[in-house]
């Protein structure tokens, strides 16, 4: 590759690098071009995937501020640049590895952090961003205008917030179940108790 044209392709990954919420590294040895265009098309507009090389990868990664990946631009490269849900994209490339086994995570960046491939794989055990904002409408009925604004909230944001749900969640499941419904007032609740002090109290005491 001509210097002009490796400074250009570091100019292209330095500008992915910085504008994704994240990327995933493959490595695609042995998958056919029919293959790499289906693992393309199921990603849809969640991310893009190309093939690149490590040499220009480590220049562009050190140029946007990324360190750590060196070690995961082992063998043939190819990244996932994440554009949408990072949970659907990881979820994407685990299921596909699982039907070809020939595609093998080797890690990835996630909001600038290095992340391994084991931490990309428990991504995409969790929920998709719209799941849990589903379930986090749910529970808060009163005030959906809040959980509407999420959908516009940066990644790292939501993240926060859903993590606080998630958080409650486990310590009390009816926040996502039945959260939102209030319990039925009884006759108790109703009446409210009477005080020593007032007129009707005095006329009581006064009949003893």
């Amino acid at each position: 590759m001509a210097k002009p044209d490796k400074v250009a392709a570091v100019s292209e990954l330095k500008e992915k690098f910085t504008s994704s919420q994240g990327a995933v590294l493959t490595e695609y040895r042995g998958l056919t071009v029919s293959e790499l265009r289906n693992l393309r098309r199921s990603l849809g507009e969640d991310a893009s995937y190309a093939v690149t090389k490590n040499t220009l990868t480590q220049i562009a990664a050190r140029e946007a501020g990324i360190e750590g990946i060196d070690e995961q631009l082992v063998g043939p490269t190819a990244i996932a640049f994440i554009d949408g849900d990072p949970v659907n994209v990881a979820k994407g490339l685990r299921d596909f590895a699982k039907a070809n086994p020939l595609l093998v995570i080797k890690g990835g960046v996630l909001e600038g952090k290095v992340i391994s491939a084991a931490e990309v794989t428990k991504l995409a055990d969790l929920e998709s961003r719209e799941t849990l904002l589903a379930k986090l409408a749910g529970a808060m009925k009163g005030t959906l205008g809040n959980a509407a604004s999420l959908f516009q909230a940066p990644l790292s944001q939501a993240a926060r917030v859903l993590g606080a749900l998630e958080a409650k969640a486990q310590e009390d499941p009816s926040v996502i179940a039945g959260a939102g419904s209030a319990p039925e007032a009884t006759e108790a609740d109703a009446a409210p108790a009477a005080d020593d002090n007032t007129p009707a109290a005095d006329a009581a005491q006064e009949e003893k």
